[in-house]
């Protein structure tokens, strides 16, 4: 585990199977304080653009990706589902 800093904030990075992640926590508490941080992450999560980010993610990179089941989570957010044509 390592940090670096961001506009004088320290942002944790772990390196897993020589890929490197960013700890959002580190990045909302810096915006809005450790008693907000969780609220931040969670509105974010739930953001549409979001869902379309991590569902197209993980059709990409998650050969075990089931689809089906994202389906409830982007209609959730009001995503309409995108079927093939017949």
């Amino acid at each position: 585990m390592a940090k670096i800093t961001v506009q004088n904030t320290p942002i944790t990075v772990i390196n897993v199977n020589e890929q490197d992640y960013i700890s959002l926590t580190d990045m909302a508490t810096a915006k809005d304080g450790n008693s907000r941080a969780a609220d931040v992450i969670k509105n974010w999560i739930k953001n549409r653009y979001t869902i379309e980010f991590l569902g197209t993610w993980e059709l990409i990179h998650n050969h075990n990706f089931k689809v089906v089941e994202f389906d409830h989570f982007r209609m959730s957010a009001g995503i309409a589902t995108i079927r093939a044509a017949d």
